[in-house]
């Protein structure tokens, strides 16, 4: 369990049906509940998960942030995860703690989530905002990126490490996060979401090119699509200017419900 939250209290958790624990938090308020959805190996005790948090205490609106499994406090390895877990998480965290209408948020690999979220709910999905979105990243921007050697080593072990900036000691990547990836796949299809969708990416994100966003774009069939490139923005987009983008995108999306 993790411990230094900003409020001093621990999480709590939604216990899914085969004992895995997932830490979560959520703040009562108006509806639509937004919902952030994490990255890769990031955990809701990051910059836009508690900047949501502060946010939607403040003007009185419901929220949700959690842990997938095998990070930040839920249970599990890191290493044992794949998409179809992390998007089992969030659908249970989300069915077993909210009511009503969303707003996802997702962040990165969050995105690709999202995305597989609003296609399980569509009734509850008012909007959607995707930050430096990610989806397809197991094929598009790992698999496709491995040198052969890596490829025939992952093929033999299972898992390998790759160098990250975020871990001194390489980030395990699994032959099960690749292969069950491959069935959640989205940009070379029609993506059925009909509702608001909002993407903003940093023009000089070396982690996910903007591009990926692009694809997005032109594969959602929601007629209501805008993508917001940011000059010299990061894969982070945690800077105070791309915090208040992402709250201005949501003002505009909780008033246009409104």
């Amino acid at each position: 369990m993790v411990s230094g939250w900003e409020d001093g209290l621990e999480p709590r958790y939604w216990i899914r049906e085969d004992g895995s624990r997932i830490a979560y938090r959520s703040l009562g308020g108006r509806s639509p509940t937004v919902v952030f959805l994490g990255g890769f190996s990031s955990d809701m005790t990051g910059t836009k998960a508690t900047y949501l948090d502060a946010w939607c205490r403040e003007r009185g609106q419901a929220y949700l942030r959690f842990d997938y499994q095998g990070h930040g406090a839920s249970s599990g390895q890191f290493v044992d995860g794949t998409i179809g877990t992390w998007r089992d998480d969030a659908l249970a965290v989300i069915e077993g703690c909210t009511e009503g209408s969303l707003i996802p948020v997702g962040s990165s690999m969050g995105a690709w989530i999202m995305l597989l979220v609003a296609g399980a709910l569509p009734g509850r999905v008012d909007g959607l905002v995707g930050l430096a979105a990610a989806p397809d990243f197991t094929e598009e921007l790992v698999w496709r990126r491995l040198p052969a050697t890596s490829r025939a080593e992952l093929m033999g072990t299972g898992v390998i490490h790759v160098p990250s900036e975020y871990d001194v000691e390489g980030c395990p990547i699994s032959l099960a996060l690749i292969e069950e990836g491959r069935e959640h796949l989205l940009l070379d299809t029609s993506i059925a979401v009909e509702c608001p969708v909002r993407l903003l990416h940093g023009a000089d994100d070396s982690d996910v090119p903007w591009e990926i966003s692009w694809r997005l774009l032109e594969a959602l069939i929601s007629p209501d699509v805008t993508l917001e490139l940011v000059k010299g923005g990061d894969h982070r987009l945690s800077t105070p200017a791309d915090l208040a983008r992402l709250t201005r995108i949501l003002d505009e999306l909780l008033e246009v419900r409104s």
